[in-house]
C-alpha cells in the first residue's frame, strides 16, 4: 500500500499590523510627539496631514484607510486626531469593525480589540443617535413654534399678495404676460403658478 499521505497544518494567520494616523491643525504645529508615540506603539507605518479636523480633504487619513486590512489595528495618539464629530468618529470606527480592523487611541486607553474599548465605542453610538433625535426634535419643535407665529419655513416667496394683485391688473388691462412678468422681476411660468386662466381676469 502507498504511504498515506500528510495534511499539512494550517498555519495560524500573522498578527494584524499596527498602522498608524497623525495629523495637525496647521503647517506651524509639530507631528514629533504623535510619531514617537505611535513608533513606541509598533506602528510599522504611520500616515499624517496637516489639515483642520473640520475639513474633508485629509489624504492621509484616506491612505491609512486603504492600507489596513482585516485583523490589521489603526492607532490614533488621541481621539481627537480623527475629527471633531462624534457621528463622524463613531462611523469611521464602525466602518472599519465592519472590516474587521480593530482601533486603538493611546492617550484615551481606548482599544476595540477589549470588551472595555467595544463597551465605549457602543456608548458613542448611542450618544450620536441620541444628538441626532434631539436635533430633529428642536427642528420640529421650532418649525411648530414658527408656524403659530405666522412664519412658513422655507424659500421666500417670489410672489408677494402686492404682486399678485399688480398682476392681475396689468394682465386685465391688456399688458402682454412677458411685459408683467419682467416687470414683477419673476419668470412667465411663475407668473402663470401664481395667476392661473380663471384669476387673470
Amino acid at each position: 500500500m502507498p504511504p498515506r499521505r500528510r495534511t499539512p497544518k494550517k498555519r495560524s494567520p500573522s498578527p494584524g499590523l499596527p498602522i498608524g494616523y497623525a495629523r495637525v491643525s496647521t503647517d506651524e504645529q509639530s507631528l514629533a510627539l504623535q510619531l514617537d508615540a505611535l513608533k513606541k506603539a509598533g506602528c510599522g507605518r504611520v500616515f499624517t496631514d496637516k489639515a483642520s479636523g473640520a475639513g474633508l480633504a485629509r489624504p492621509g487619513l484616506n491612505d491609512a484607510l486603504s492600507h489596513l486590512r482585516a485583523g490589521d489595528t489603526m492607532v490614533v495618539w488621541k481621539l481627537d486626531r480623527l475629527g471633531r464629530s462624534v457621528k463622524g468618529l463613531v462611523d469611521l470606527v464602525n466602518g472599519l469593525e465592519a472590516r474587521e480592523v480593530h482601533f486603538r487611541s493611546l492617550t484615551d486607553g481606548i482599544d476595540t480589540k477589549t470588551p472595555a474599548g467595544r463597551f465605549f465605542f457602543h456608548v458613542m453610538a448611542s450618544l450620536a443617535q441620541m444628538e441626532r433625535e434631539l436635533i430633529v426634535e428642536r427642528t420640529r419643535a421650532g418649525l411648530a413654534v414658527a408656524r403659530k407665529l405666522g412664519r412658513v419655513g422655507g424659500r421666500k416667496r417670489r410672489m408677494t399678495d402686492s404682486k399678485i394683485k399688480a398682476a392681475r391688473r396689468l394682465l386685465a388691462g391688456g399688458t402682454p404676460a412677458r411685459d408683467v412678468a419682467d416687470n414683477l422681476g419673476v419668470s412667465v411660468p411663475t407668473l402663470y403658478r401664481w395667476l392661473p386662466a380663471s384669476g387673470r381676469s
